[in-house]
């Protein structure tokens, strides 16, 4: 008796919780700072079109420039090596000595 009141109490409390998490993500920001917040995404979001750097300074290109020039030195890429995409791997099969079956069958 006991524990099926406890597990109803249990069941109650927990869908509860998600009914007020539902509801809290549903709401639109109420608070200033918390749509400022929002708004400034949204912003950066259609200034950063392509992957690239919004708004970057010429001494922020200078220093991407040259720990991107760093990384091609320390990995093996150069000019025209695509360092973001995935490397090709090639395995030539090993040449095998023939089994020499004639020989074999003869010391029988």
């Amino acid at each position: 008796m006991l524990t099926s009141s406890l597990l109803g109490g249990l069941r109650a409390a927990r869908s509860s919780v998600v009914i007020t998490r539902n509801l809290a993500a549903a709401q639109k920001a109420t608070d200033p700072i918390q749509q400022l917040f929002l708004d400034k995404i949204r912003e950066y979001k259609q200034k950063s079109v392509g992957g690239k750097l919004v708004e970057p300074s010429p001494a922020i290109e200078k220093e991407l420039k040259t720990e991107l020039e760093k990384l091609e030195r320390q990995y093996g890429g150069g000019s025209g090596v695509d360092m973001t995409a995935f490397p090709s791997f090639k395995f030539d099969e090993p040449k095998l000595d023939p089994i020499d079956e004639v020989a074999a069958q003869q010391k029988k």
